[in-house]
């Protein structure tokens, strides 16, 4: 049983021609090229071509993302390329991309489930963080704190027709498929950032719980909580169980047999993780997010990260999480949310509040720079852009609105660019005065 919320957004069901055989009329007369006995795989080309077709002109539009980004300081990121390349080819735009077909919506959906996969394989289980803990649990709770009534007074007075739990849920979000990468880039990865590094994976992980929560109906509620309590179990028992065979003799003869021979067994495991913690989602009413943020947590806790990385970078990020933004953006109507003046002040302010309640909290709990880290921790695309994609399939949120979600995930972007910026500065200036200050060293003389 398919739940009404999986994130296809408004993707119609398959035909039973695409997957069982031709289609027939109401008395069993075959419509199509069975009727002269070919083959069902061969009745139909002009449907491959159209498959095709349609991959072909999804992928080109993924390429606007990276050739946006490509200057050597980028301020927005790939991901606000590659939507407004869909909204052109999309519903706003050319109506080129059609985001309706069973083939846009198969790459829609495991986009969506490589998307928050990719998030939560950013996540650091190790101890490097340790000295963060205290304080990002601080700053998340003052976020919280503040989202809550915020994001309250804003549905009541910009967003009456949508659910208002959903407002203070994207005020506390955090995106570590956004801002890790970011931090990466720019060297950020360490103990000087290990605020970050706690603060935005703890707000993701309870936003990606709560979210979905909030646009499923009230009465779908106790289902979908069983389905997540069982995402949950899985993920840890994997977890577990992973803990324990990835350094026995079997386990690491597989792994280096597959690195020399070419099998990417740790691809296929990974994937093979997400496909099953994404069925039980699809099976039971859990979330699809919680799915793929589980997914790659075992993938955080277990990998060989320079091997894995680059294949999961090659197949997530070279080709399906671009797909499903730009299959994203072909599906939200920015025309809209232009002739809707409620809706644009919703995105404008839900994405001026984000940033601020964040350097509100960063003033409380960070060190210095304190703004900088305020404005790192803001950035938001992945769980606005499943909170569109669930109210459009649920019909929770206007076509208006969810553009306006999207809009405000957009604009907390360059906010948390420029701090993340501020931080590497500061960085390389305190790298570059404790040098300074080192004594220098003095050549031995021998005797």
């Amino acid at each position: 049983m398919q739940p009404s919320w999986l994130p296809i957004g408004t993707i119609q069901p398959v035909e039973t021609a695409s997957v069982c055989g031709p289609k027939r009329s109401g008395d069993g007369t075959p419509l199509d090229g069975e009727s002269i006995g070919l083959e069902p795989s061969l009745a139909s080309p002009p449907n491959r071509v159209a498959v095709f077709q349609s991959l072909f002109v999804v992928l080109l539009a993924g390429l606007i993302g990276p050739l946006i980004a490509a200057g050597p300081r980028p301020i927005v990121p790939a991901v606000v390329g590659e939507l407004m390349a869909g909204a052109i080819l999309g519903r706003t735009g050319l109506g080129v991309i059609d985001p309706t077909t069973p083939t846009n919506g198969f790459l829609y959906a495991l986009g969506f489930a490589m998307l928050m996969l990719v998030a939560g394989s950013h996540v650091r289980l190790d101890g490097q963080i340790a000295s963060g803990v205290r304080s990002a649990a601080i700053a998340f709770l003052v976020v919280l704190a503040a989202a809550i009534p915020v994001g309250l007074v804003v549905a009541v007075l910009l967003a009456p027709s949508a659910p208002a739990v959903i407002f203070p849920v994207l005020l506390a979000g955090s995106s570590a498929a956004v801002a890790f990468p970011i931090l990466e880039e720019r060297g950020l990865l360490g103990p000087s950032v290990g605020l970050l590094l706690v603060w935005i994976p703890l707000a993701d992980a309870v936003t990606v719980l709560l979210m979905p929560l909030t646009l499923i109906g009230a009465e779908k509620i106790p289902g979908a909580l069983g389905g997540d309590l069982a995402i949950v179990a899985i993920t840890i028992g994997a977890l577990v169980i992973g803990e324990r065979i990835k350094l026995a003799p079997a386990a690491l003869t597989l792994r280096d047999r597959s690195q020399s021979r070419g099998w990417a067994l740790q691809l296929r495991l990974t994937l093979l993780i997400l496909v099953a913690l994404t069925l039980v989602a699809t099976q039971t009413g859990g979330s699809t997010l919680l799915a793929g943020f589980g997914a790659g947590l075992v993938l955080s806790r277990l990998r060989t990260p320079e091997r894995l990385d680059l294949q999961l970078s090659g197949i997530a990020e070279g080709f399906f999480v671009p797909a499903f933004f730009v299959l994203l953006g072909a599906e939200l109507d920015f025309r809209a949310l232009a002739g809707d003046p409620r809706a644009i002040l919703l995105a404008v302010i839900l994405g001026a509040a984000a940033v601020a309640i964040h350097v509100g909290a960063a003033l409380l709990a960070a060190p210095t720079p304190r703004v900088a880290f305020g404005l790192a921790a803001s950035a938001q695309l992945g769980l606005p852009a499943a909170a569109a994609s669930l109210g459009l399939a649920t019909g929770h949120l206007s076509t208006a609105l969810a553009a306006a979600v999207v809009a405000a995930g957009c604009i907390t972007v360059l906010p948390a660019s420029l701090g993340t910026r501020r931080l590497a500065d500061r960085l390389l200036a305190e790298t570059s005065a404790a040098e300074a200050s080192a004594p220098p060293l003095t050549p031995e003389v021998s005797t």
